[in-house]
């Protein structure tokens, strides 16, 4: 039990960086994407309202879901490899 805690906590402060990274990149692509948006259509008005109105669209979107599986992908595989290993 405590060999596996040595691995986990590491792995847990690893997928979180990871997950941290992938979330703030995924959210600078939708920014860029509205913006760009903003810019080809020629719309009037307030540019930074309409980029928070996307983002608070994008908070809450199946997309930003799914880089949960950041951590249920790594941590099933290890999951799924000790019970293969143990039981089968």
């Amino acid at each position: 039990m405590i060999a596996a805690l040595r691995f986990l906590i590491p792995l847990l402060v690893v997928l979180t960086v990871v997950y941290v990274c992938v979330s703030l990149y995924s959210r600078r692509v939708r920014r860029d994407k509205l913006e760009a948006r903003w810019r080809d259509k020629g719309m009037t008005g307030n540019r930074d309202a309409f980029i928070n109105r996307g983002l608070k669209k994008y908070d809450a979107s199946f997309r930003r879901k799914l880089i949960l599986g950041v951590y249920v992908v790594p941590l099933g595989l290890i999951a799924v490899l000790i019970y293969v290993t143990n039981f089968m």
